[in-house]
């Protein structure tokens, strides 16, 4: 059955999950949005859609990364004790003086021990799973050839065996080299250990310079490189997650395709990398947000765009794909496109903000940015208090959200200090008294005195776990009794064991059942701020034992059974453990040099 015991591979530009028995279940081309190649994911019971390793009288599987890199390692054994090792990555490195990152993946497999039989089969598929591809033999590859998909395998094994599926003993490396239908012109052999090798020096390169806690140090480098692979270098955007359509519980229609930008999740993922000083992906992403403003003069913006931002995401079901453990629908497109969700403003100008502060960056925030930003706040200011679907995309309702309003308030609150932090005077107290008045206001509508707590939305009873971040983002302080009020409300309504849900009232599909695994890293960090530090502690320690068996989370996890559940690996989810952990551990004089 299939499961989010998944590894991920990518560079970037493509990404690929594999399984504990080094099966590739799902890869998209030529970029993260794209047709997937390999759809067995969300193929149900059904044998195609993957490439994998079939060891004759297989018995154990055992899988990791290679330390500090997203290279991913599995090993293979049959029952008579005898093994081989498949490694998978995707090429990335510097080459004449740029970053190298074809849409390829690289598959390694070697003996280990004893004699192994086995099968290398390779079965991709196009339109969305619907296309079996005309298979084309060559002198040292295999082409596939249909609607929607061309594929080249390009390989020194026996291309005989691969091409009919059938079992040969393995006596010495082999090399596969999947990509687009384009010519190798290199030894496959040499071109693989030789892009392994670069593509391993990049990212152990990459992760020497994370500023990472002193605590929980594998978790939080595994999240910093599983984030740097949800963002499309090409154009900068960051996709919410890799996949499309797993579900948020078991039997939903709650499924989604993941595959896009969204303006909310980035900001998540740029504060988390900011925070551990990788902030190229901060200054690609400014290269993203640009383009997608000036294709809103209005700066009437949409909550989520396509990695290219001018692609449309109407959405549609896929009938050839059965679903996640055959739960279907399968969706392309994400209809959230054509909603309303006022957070978007605030959640641009937060991500952008530390480009005037953080003297690290080549090129730092000017007037020019300031101004372009300040048409965000004025939009910001003006929808503050309309109704909206809020974060959590309700399809069937609108309502003022008040963490929607509260993130309109941030907007003009950062812009208030950034201008003071460019010396414009004006601007800063203009910005300044547009934040206060927009608090107050806010501050009327959001407190329930009979429920005394903060509530979802402008006159409403109900809680959601939005209300966590008034605090992180400057709205009220940690020591406001409010919002001390606000957290214990929310860990008696909405926690379930060890996880928290979004809210618990019915939606567009009913009750929710599974827990939305930010809300969890949120509530951490809620506890946290109001000084219960060991209880903050102990439940981020039972999180982290939530991640899979490689250190990934995905978007929900079921409070009961503890299995993960949504689209994965989940940005949203990566980046609260990275904030959390950070907070939260042991500083480096405390636990290091005093050896305490």
């Amino acid at each position: 059955m299939q499961d989010l015991n998944l590894a991920v591979v990518g560079n970037c530009v493509v990404a690929a999950l594999i399984d504990r028995r080094a099966r590739i279940v799902w890869w998209c081309l030529p970029r993260l949005d794209g047709d997937p190649v390999f759809s067995n994911l969300l193929e149900g019971d059904l044998e195609r859609g993957f490439a994998d390793v079939a060891l004759d009288r297989q018995a154990e599987s055992t899988q990791s990364y290679v330390g500090n890199t997203a290279i991913v390692s599995t090993l293979l054994q049959n029952a008579d004790g005898g093994s081989v090792r498949v490694t998978d990555f995707m090429p990335r490195f510097k080459r004449f003086d740029r970053i190298y990152r074809p849409a390829m993946l690289v598959r390694r497999i070697e003996p280990v021990t004893g004699l192994c039989k086995l099968r290398i089969r390779i079965r991709p598929a196009g339109d969305h799973g619907g296309a079996a591809p005309v298979r084309m033999l060559g002198s040292n590859h295999l082409r596939y050839i249909g609607p929607e998909i061309s594929l080249r395998l390009t390989t020194d094994a026996p291309l005989a065996y691969i091409a009919g599926e059938s079992p040969f003993v393995l006596t010495q490396p082999v090399t596969l080299i999947l990509g687009p239908d384009e010519m190798l012109e290199a030894n496959v052999a040499q071109f693989g250990r030789e892009s392994l090798e670069r593509t391993r020096d990049y990212w152990l390169e990459w992760s020497r310079y994370l500023a990472v806690p002193f605590e929980w140090q594998d978790a939080v480098i595994r999240a910093a490189i599983t984030l740097k692979l949800c963002s499309f270098e090409e154009t900068g955007a960051i996709v919410a997650a890799l996949t499309s359509s797993v579900p948020e519980a078991p039997a939903t229609a709650r499924n989604w395709d993941y595959r896009h930008c969204w303006l909310r999740d980035a900001f998540f993922v740029v504060h988390a990398l900011n925070r551990l000083g990788a902030t190229r992906t901060m200054e690609d992403y400014l290269g993203y947000i640009t383009t997608v403003t000036a294709l809103q003069p209005e700066a009437d913006l949409k909550p989520v765009y396509g990695i290219v931002p001018d692609l449309a995401l109407d959405e549609r079901i896929v009938p050839s794909l059965a679903g996640y453990r055959g739960m279907g629908p399968v969706r392309v497109g994400n209809q959230a496109a054509l909603q309303k969700q006022n957070d978007v403003y605030g959640s641009i100008v937060l991500a952008v903000a530390q480009a005037f502060f953080d003297r690290r960056l080549p090129q730092m925030g000017d007037v020019a940015l300031f101004e372009r930003l300040e048409r965000l706040g004025e939009r910001a200011e003006q929808v503050a208090f309309e109704p909206d679907a809020g974060l959590w995309e309700y399809r069937g309702r609108a309502r003022i959200h008040v963490h929607s309003a509260a993130m309109c308030w941030a907007a003009c609150a950062r812009l208030a200090k950034i201008a003071r932090h460019l010396g414009l005077e004006d601007r800063a107290a203009s910005w300044h008294r547009r934040a206060e008045a927009l608090r107050r206001a806010i501050l009327e509508q959001a407190w329930n005195p009979q429920r005394q707590s903060f509530v979802a939305d402008f006159g409403g009873t109900e809680l959601d776990a939005s209300l966590l971040q008034l605090q992180e983002i400057g709205f009220v302080a940690a020591a406001d009794p409010r919002f001390h009020a606000t957290v214990d409300a929310i860990g008696r309504e909405l926690r379930r064991g060890t996880h928290l849900l979004r809210y618990a009232g019915e939606d567009d599909f009913g009750l929710p059942e599974s827990g939305f695994t930010i809300c969890s890293f949120w509530y951490v960090d809620a506890l946290a701020a109001i000084g219960r530090g060991e209880e903050a502690r102990a439940l981020l320690i039972e999180l982290m034992g939530r991640r899979n068996h490689v250190g990934l989370l995905s978007e929900d996890v079921h409070p009961v059974t503890g299995e993960l559940w949504g689209n994965f690996p989940q940005t949203y989810s990566m980046a609260g453990l990275v904030v959390s952990a950070m907070r939260l551990s042991k500083s480096w004089e405390e636990a290091f040099w005093r050896g305490s």
